[in-house]
């Protein structure tokens, strides 16, 4: 089942896999997560080889942020990038389980 709520982007959570993902020119960046209690803990961000550098990732993570968000759960970021990108946007930092 995929949960398009996505806080004004085009990022959707498929819950069959676990990740949220955002399709640009035919082509998927993703957010793996595994739920523990009410926290997303995300585990794996990737962006196709040809869309990074564009910001990409950064829309994924702002939309699977909103999401968490309006769902009223908590995030703990494990891949290297989710860590740095929350460290970037203090506005989000009230998120961190």
């Amino acid at each position: 089942m995929n949960d398009s709520t996505s806080g004004g982007t085009d990022v959707i959570d498929n819950t069959e896999r676990r990740r949220f993902e955002l399709a640009v020119d035919g082509q998927l960046a993703f957010a793996n997560y595994r739920m523990v209690g009410d926290a997303a803990h995300i585990t794996h961000v990737e962006t196709p080889v040809a869309l990074r550098g564009g910001g990409v990732a950064g829309r994924l993570m702002a939309g699977a942020l909103a999401i968490i968000r309006a769902r009223g759960q908590k995030v703990k970021p494990v891949c290297p990038y989710a860590v740095a990108y929350i460290q970037r946007h203090p506005q989000e930092q009230d998120l961190l389980a």
